[in-house]
């Protein structure tokens, strides 16, 4: 039944995504138009998105949306999304980007485009320090926590997949979701991007979570529909700018302690 749902929704969105290709769409000028930018934020996801102590919104892709409509001279319209319905918003036209922990994957590509990177995302899996998990492996039998349609979960069900173990995968459908599960007991692993595992370990200390395995690191990118030459011209323009001028890494680094590599800012 869920390959069956998961076949579907891939058709529907490759269609969606030629339906939007087809009408040859020119996003940068409708955007100067109207005066506004919508972007798609995922606001369950810190410290990339979320709300503060007085329901304002913050994080690194806020700061980073914030930037982009400041330099286009418009006004940012943020639309809230999860991991799983950024591409949808996206090729059904409800949003003119996505800027949400939004890294390149080969399977998107098919249906989207993507700027030129302007970050980097390692996905993890994150259990309590008394657990010995060495590597793959040490999941049989384990239950792990995971935000459905994220680079996380690709992730996971690679890993378990190759690895034969007989981990059990729990998807929850967004981020915080994944998260309170965790923090309330209902599992004990977590597979995640690094800043939202540590966010975790540091929100719940009583829990005493650690990394036990990287997976991968993913470059991280604004995404916007196909066939959209002047909107990823600018796009990509606007992030080479923004890396030499340092302000992406500055945001980078307020919001998870470290510099951006040293390739992506040259």
């Amino acid at each position: 039944m869920m390959k069956k749902f998961l076949a579907g929704a891939l058709a529907f969105g490759v269609t969606l995504g030629a339906l939007a290709a087809s009408a040859s769409a020119d996003t940068l000028a409708d955007i100067k138009s109207r005066g506004r930018i919508v972007v798609a934020i995922d606001l369950g996801h810190p410290p990339y998105g979320m709300l503060d102590g007085t329901a304002q919104q913050t994080g690194s892709d806020v700061e980073t949306a914030k930037l982009l409509a400041e330099d286009l001279g418009v006004a940012l319209e943020v639309v809230a999304v999860s991991g799983a319905n950024r591409v949808p918003f996206l090729i059904s036209n409800r949003v003119d980007a996505v800027i949400a922990s939004f890294s390149i994957t080969e399977e998107r590509k098919k249906v989207i485009d993507y700027s030129r990177p302007y970050g980097v995302i390692p996905v993890v899996i994150a259990a309590p320090a008394s657990m010995e998990i060495a590597d793959a492996a040490g999941l049989a039998g384990q239950s792990i926590a995971v935000a459905r349609g994220t680079t996380a979960d690709i992730e996971l069900t690679r890993t378990v997949k190759e690895s034969g173990s007989d981990a059990n995968i729990v998807r929850y459908e967004d981020e915080a979701t994944a998260t309170t599960a965790v923090a309330t007991g209902q599992q004990e692993l977590f597979a995640a991007a690094l800043s939202t595992a540590q966010a975790l370990a540091q929100q719940n200390p009583g829990l005493d979570m650690e990394v036990k395995l990287e997976m991968a690191a993913y470059p991280m990118a604004v995404g916007l529909r196909k066939n959209d030459d002047a909107f990823k011209a600018y796009l990509d323009e606007w992030v080479g700018t923004n890396l030499h001028n340092g302000k992406l890494n500055a945001i980078y680094e307020k919001y998870f302690g470290q510099s951006l590599p040293a390739d992506m800012l040259d």
